[in-house]
């Protein structure tokens, strides 16, 4: 009886052929994937810090109702005037800033639209405030 020995050639495996495909796969992958720039806006977050008191002509204050009625400086507009009525504030009081109120259960569709057109009429700094009664 001849014993048959096994040599360390057949225990072998080429890895050289599975590392080809790993590399070929991963290219495909990074070639393939597409990277978009999401588009948003930034929202100045309120601190616990007491607010700053400025003076009243330096603010326009853009107000909206659970309901969805805006209202800019006390007078009731609708979504279209509100890039018209933040550009004539503007350009009474270029250093005004933009302090948009919204209600608790106001639209937050809404609330990004105005923000949105504050931003369009030319308001630079633009913040979120609540009532302190809500």
């Amino acid at each position: 009886m001849r014993r048959h020995r096994r040599g360390d050639d057949e225990a072998e495996i080429n890895m050289t052929p599975m590392l080809d495909i790993v590399f070929i796969m991963l290219i495909f992958f990074i070639v393939t994937t597409s990277f978009v720039k999401e588009i948003g806006i930034d929202v100045n977050r309120p601190s616990n810090a007491p607010p700053k008191k400025a003076k009243e002509s330096q603010v326009i204050l853009i107000e909206i109702s659970e309901t969805g009625i805006i209202s800019i400086n006390r007078r009731q507009t609708d979504m279209g005037a509100v890039r018209a009525n933040v550009e004539s504030e503007r350009s009474r009081t270029p250093d005004a800033s933009v302090v948009v109120v919204a209600d608790k259960d106001a639209d937050s569709g809404i609330l990004v639209r105005v923000i949105d057109q504050a931003r369009k009429g030319g308001a630079t700094r633009v913040s979120l405030a609540t009532d302190a009664g809500s």
